[in-house]
């Protein structure tokens, strides 16, 4: 398996760890609809939660929530729209962005960017 999936599956371990220590609650990882994909669906204080994980092991090239380009911005509202249509009882939503950067020989830094304007 490359590297940078090997990463990016340890992050989203990682993360959801992290967001059910912070009280969020975990309804789906990885779902998927057609093309689109939403890594974490999470619950907190009534809030429907979608949750993009992204993990890097540099720097180097930016920091990782700087790799949320516009085309994934769109696939997730794409997603939340139809994960909102086949569950029409939440009444609000919220977008998020969690970066985490695993850099060795340093503690692990995690970044969370709430309610993402879209």
């Amino acid at each position: 398996m490359a590297k940078h999936i090997e990463t990016g599956k340890k992050g989203e371990k990682m993360a959801i760890q992290w967001l059910q220590e912070r009280s969020y609650r975990i309804l789906e990882q990885n779902w998927r609809h057609g093309r689109f994909e939403v890594d974490v669906i999470a619950e907190k204080l009534m809030v429907l939660q979608f949750i993009e994980i992204k993990t890097r092991r540099t720097s180097k090239f930016g920091l990782p929530e700087q790799s949320v380009r516009q085309k994934k911005i769109q696939n997730l509202i794409n997603a939340a729209e139809q994960y909102l249509y086949l569950n029409p009882q939440w009444q609000r939503i919220q977008f998020n962005i969690l970066s985490i950067l695993i850099i060795r020989n340093h503690p692990v830094e995690y970044f969370l960017i709430e309610d993402v304007f879209l």
